[in-house]
């Protein structure tokens, strides 16, 4: 069993439903040996897609985002949640969150991308994928590719992953859940 697996399986905490809690380990407090790792998991799968830049979203996608990108040897780039007076020329755009059950602004100073740039988006979760949309509209609106999909933890069940995929993105998932049931995590294949 991949290390990520099994410590979700060790600490991470079901909270009713199709909700997993994982931040003592990978988006509060961070065990770094597991980010670490995770970090060589999805830079090994996306060493040849000439990345140029990864992106994701604050917070909890940050980690991982550096982690993969300081082995690729490229920048990382993370949209904010909100637009901060100091954004010249911000591209923005409404996204709504799986976990908080709000929409907020997501936001990136324009330039930081540049056209035809080759991005890889690496984030904590994907769920429905409403993150991720937002992500690909602002990569989108800088004239670049998206050149992969990195994701630490996806529940297969829900959205995300049809949509991620069916938009034809190398896809990667470090654990990948099939099913949340009676208080049991189901893998993957």
């Amino acid at each position: 069993m991949n290390p990520l697996k099994k410590k979700i399986e060790q600490c991470g905490v079901l909270l009713g439903g199709d909700v997993l809690k994982v931040d003592s380990f990978l988006n509060h407090q961070l065990d770094i040996p597991l980010i670490e790792t995770i970090g060589e998991c999805l830079a090994n799968h996306f060493k040849n897609a000439g990345i140029t830049k990864v992106v994701t979203i604050e917070t909890g996608g940050i980690a991982p985002a550096y982690a993969t990108a300081r082995r690729l040897g490229v920048p990382v780039i993370f949209l904010k949640k909100s637009e901060p007076r100091t954004m010249r020329q911000p591209l923005c755009v409404q996204v709504f969150s799986f976990t908080k059950q709000k929409s907020y602004n997501v936001c990136m100073e324009s330039g930081l991308i540049e056209p035809d740039e080759r991005v890889l988006f690496i984030d904590d979760f994907l769920a429905n994928g409403e993150a991720f949309k937002g992500a690909e509209s602002l990569i989108h609106q800088a004239g670049a590719h998206i050149a992969g999909v990195g994701i630490c933890i996806e529940k297969r069940f829900q959205a995300g992953h049809q949509y991620v995929v069916g938009r034809g993105y190398d896809f990667c998932a470090v654990a990948s859940i099939a099913a949340i049931e009676n208080g049991t995590i189901h893998w993957a294949q």
